[in-house]
């Protein structure tokens, strides 16, 4: 595996999360939401998107995995939330597709984990469509413990969505 620097990003790599993020959907998403929801996705709404995220009140982050090429390979998001039992949020995690399966996924989860630590929490959630199979097989593997269901509309489809929960998130932290 080739070496990855996981950083903070910053609003100058908005650009690149915005890339991957769209891409991301098109691809995981084919199938289990409609065409002209994903046709509709945009690299500006969605460089607006993560601006905004970065700039809402719930102690936001964004951590990039960069390659040794120096580009912008994935990203995972995370903020508080205030839930009974959970105090931190992994609100996104996106690679490029052929960055997948390659560890990637699970060192931008424990830089979150490792950030919501640093940040006095110690637990986390995260929702995940239910038919997104390869979502759920990672945070299974990850140790995810299913919590709650939802229901969630996209184009007019609605979809199941289950967060996964760590009620002891130094499980996810590990030493790079």
């Amino acid at each position: 595996m080739n070496k990855l620097q996981i950083r903070k990003a910053s609003k100058e790599d908005i650009e690149s999360i915005a890339r991957i993020y769209v891409d991301g959907w098109k691809t995981t998403y084919h199938g289990l939401v409609p065409d002209n929801y994903l046709e509709k996705l945009t690299y500006e709404e969605a460089e607006r998107k993560w601006l905004q995220f970065l700039n809402s009140e719930n102690a936001p982050f964004i951590y990039i995995a960069v390659n040794d090429q120096g580009k912008i390979i994935g990203f995972a998001a995370g903020q508080h939330m205030d839930n009974d039992k959970f105090t931190g949020e992994l609100y996104a995690l996106y690679l490029f597709p052929e960055c997948r399966g390659l560890g990637t996924g699970r060192q931008l989860v424990s830089a979150a984990a490792k950030h919501f630590k640093e940040n006095s929490i110690d637990s986390m959630l995260v929702w995940v469509m239910e038919q997104n199979n390869s979502g759920l097989g990672f945070y299974e593997r990850l140790g995810g413990k299913e919590y709650l269901r939802r229901k969630s509309e996209f184009g007019g489809r609605v979809v199941e969505d289950v967060a996964y929960g760590w009620e002891n998130i130094s499980v996810l932290c590990m030493e790079v």
